[in-house]
């Protein structure tokens, strides 16, 4: 164990009500590619935008598009390490809230109970209906786009929607909060594989460390957040965080 690591384990160590705030960066190694990040999908890729979704036939077929070509990434994908070193925080009782800008459902897969899990962005393994707001497993959603190229609809005749936060959404007021409370709570924040350049999400973390909450970052490459917090690991979360905790 290297000496930064040590610093951050002494960190963890005394800390029983732990935030933790995770991005694509625990994920890719579970197979899933990051989509937000300086390097990920949506540079080179133009997203659908959720008014353009929301209003054109075309976008919606567009969006429906990637998420067929997409989906079997997410449907294959295991959690690793990471995650289930996180599953193993809060089955020590040390995990006051997980809160992520994940929509792969890995933390669940995991062992993340769903009283401590808060999903900003929503679930990429279920679509939504936009009039009677009826869940359809992804799935499902997927073989009716893949068996006629149309855009699926519920059986009220509404169109079905991912259900994500899409570009030029609002998050969900409710989540939100849940979130910034976890944060004004906890004893601990820790942010896991995020850029932390998305708001409103990245300032969850951020809240916590203004109301004089202890900071530690881990993620391969710089965040924006790395002159504010207490450590900064460089490094890999599937290395790590099974180190962290033992």
């Amino acid at each position: 164990m290297d000496q930064a690591t040590r610093k951050a384990r002494a960190l963890a160590a005394g800390a029983r009500k732990i935030l933790v705030f995770t991005g694509a960066g625990i994920s890719t190694g579970s197979g899933i590619p990051d989509f937000r990040g300086p390097d990920g999908v949506w540079t080179k890729r133009e997203p659908v935008l959720y008014r353009e979704f929301m209003d054109s036939t075309r976008a919606k077929q567009e969006y429906w598009k990637y998420k067929a070509e997409t989906f079997p990434a997410f449907q294959a994908a295991q959690p690793n390490a990471a995650h289930r070193a996180l599953a193993a925080l809060e089955a020590a009782g040390r995990l006051l809230a997980l809160v992520t800008q994940n929509i792969d459902g890995l933390h669940r897969a995991a062992g993340t109970g769903p009283d401590k899990l808060v999903e900003l962005h929503g679930t990429g393994l279920c679509a939504e209906c936009v009039d009677c707001f009826a869940w359809t497993s992804m799935e499902e959603a997927v073989a009716k786009f893949n068996h006629d190229g149309a855009p699926p609809q519920c059986g009220c005749g509404g169109w079905l929607k991912p259900a994500v936060i899409m570009f030029g959404q609002p998050l969900d007021q409710e989540t939100l909060i849940k979130a910034f409370r976890a944060a004004e709570g906890c004893d601990l924040a820790i942010s896991i594989g995020s850029t932390l350049s998305v708001e409103p999400a990245a300032s969850v973390p951020l809240s916590a460390k203004s109301a004089g909450k202890p900071y530690l970052i881990i993620n391969r490459g710089p965040t924006a957040h790395d002159a504010l917090a207490d450590l900064k690991l460089d490094a890999d979360a599937c290395e790590v965080l099974p180190e962290l905790f033992s």
